[in-house]
């Protein structure tokens, strides 16, 4: 199974064979609450690494969603538009939002493992 990396906006990204498919944590849904809308990107749009790409909204809020890496959008998770919900019940699996193809094979190497991003999360408590 393709390692799990994080970003300091809380975002998870899974890389396997050049597609990276990108969500948000658990810590994320958690602070947001219940999910009740997804703004999702055009499949084929070109990204660069923190651009906001998505939005997710929330009975509390609504929060852009980065793209962790560069790349073209190849995929989307349209099953979110009828069931939002998805995120907080699921956010690091059925909960993804979109996929990103890079050809940086080294793409993720900035980004932080479970360990370091739950240290992180440890220190905005």
């Amino acid at each position: 199974m393709p390692e799990t990396k994080f970003t300091s906006d809380h975002e998870w990204v899974r890389l396997d064979g050049g597609v990276a498919t990108i969500g948000i944590t658990d810590h994320a849904q958690n602070a947001l609450g219940d999910v009740v809308f997804v703004d999702l990107p055009e499949i084929g749009r070109e990204v660069t690494a923190g651009e906001a790409i998505a939005v997710v909204e929330s009975v509390k809020a609504a929060s852009d969603v980065y793209a962790p890496i560069a790349g073209k959008v190849v995929a989307v998770n349209g099953a979110l538009a009828d069931n939002p919900g998805a995120i907080n019940a699921a956010p690091t699996t059925d909960g993804w939002f979109f996929k990103i193809e890079t050809s940086d094979s080294g793409a993720l190497d900035g980004l932080m493992d479970e360990t370091a991003y739950a240290a992180f999360v440890d220190t905005l408590a």
